[in-house]
């Protein structure tokens, strides 16, 4: 899915840079816009078709917050790092960072609020977190608490990251992750839309 995506990305670069005429990547834009409409759509189905998770959720209680809000908070804090460091200002920064690993959904998202660059990077970086996480959760989980490997898969730890999850961690672990990639994804476009807003 990864390749896919990248290949994909690289294609739209040479067709907008050569073949395209300006109309047709208007189209292409509003095409983005109701796609990620239905993403979103279809999220919101496989969370409601799933019992055994709102189940799980009622006996996990208060516990099934803590991952996701240490992922957050982890994610933020890595965004206000990335400003400083790369001299970025920091609302671009952090929602950038508030993508968690979901490279489709916050690369559309931030190109409609705030332009092709800072959407651009919000895919690569998000795409580049998923990798990362493919090669950092054998060693988390190894040398570390197992719950620790899912911190760093975010939203994908309920989908892309989910196979490795579980062949490195267990089933309570892998659940855990399930609940945390749903709540992550529902979380990701309020908190970048929330940063745009409340640092505009």
């Amino acid at each position: 899915m990864i390749i896919a995506a990248v290949i994909c990305l690289l294609l739209g670069i040479v067709c907008g840079q050569f073949f395209f005429v300006p109309k047709m990547v208007e189209l292409f834009s509003m095409v983005a816009d109701y796609a990620l409409i239905v993403l979103m759509f279809s999220v919101g189905i496989s969370v409601g078709e799933n019992k055994v998770l709102f189940r799980k959720m009622r006996e996990y209680n208060v516990r099934v917050m803590v991952i996701p809000a240490g992922i957050v908070v982890g994610s933020l804090l890595g965004g206000i790092v990335g400003s400083l460091v790369l001299q970025m200002p920091l609302r671009e920064s952090l929602c950038i960072a508030s993508g968690m690993g979901w490279y489709s959904l916050s690369g559309v998202l931030l190109t409609d609020l705030v332009g092709a660059e800072i959407g651009t990077i919000a895919f690569l970086s998000n795409i580049l977190r998923e990798i990362l996480t493919f090669l950092l959760i054998p060693v988390l989980a190894k040398y570390l608490n197992p719950y620790t490997a899912v911190a760093p898969a975010g939203a994908t730890s309920s989908d892309t990251s989910l196979s490795i999850l579980m062949k490195y961690t267990n089933e309570e672990v892998a659940m855990m992750a399930v609940i945390n990639g749903l709540l992550c994804t529902a979380l990701i476009p309020v908190l970048i839309n929330s940063l745009f807003t409340l640092l505009s």
